[in-house]
Formats: C-alpha cells, structure tokens, sequence
C-alpha cells in the first residue's frame, strides 16, 4: 500500500470516457501479475486519444471508483503519471 507522501509525488488525472466499449486503449499489467496496470497504447481515433488527456505509460489507479469487472457505458479513470 502506498502512503499518503508517494501518492501527491504524481499527478493525478480524472478521464471520462463516454458511450461504452471499445474505450481505445490497450493496458499491461494488473493484479493477477502483481504489476501496475500501464497504458501501452491509444488507438488512432478511439475515445482515449479523442479525450486527449491519457498518454501511454500513464498507470490506471482508479476505475469507476470499484473494481474492473463488468460493462459499463460511461467509464471514469483516474491515472498516475
């Protein structure tokens, strides 16, 4: 678990992406393989790169504010960077 202090060293962005799947990016990583959940790549034209605020690299922390299971039609992301 990180502490307070690790947390405010990054910035943190809040991303509404609207209209459900596909969302435009691919993700590595995650809980089953004990490694941060890291954008590698944003589709041309997708939602993500339209929203212009996700870059690849960014670390999802947030998803929907529980955890990533489900469909959902409005998705809202809060990524470390």
């Amino acid at each position: 678990m990180e502490t307070v202090e690790q947390l405010v060293s990054f910035n943190h962005i809040l991303v509404q992406l609207i209209g459900g799947t596909p969302w435009g990016f691919t993700l590595k990583g995650g809980l089953e393989h004990g490694e941060p959940l890291i954008i590698t790549k944003i589709e041309e034209g997708g939602k993500a790169e339209q929203c212009k605020k996700l870059r690849v690299g960014d670390e999802l922390v947030n998803i929907n504010g529980s955890a990533l299971y489900g469909s959902y039609r409005i998705l809202k992301i809060t990524v470390r960077r």
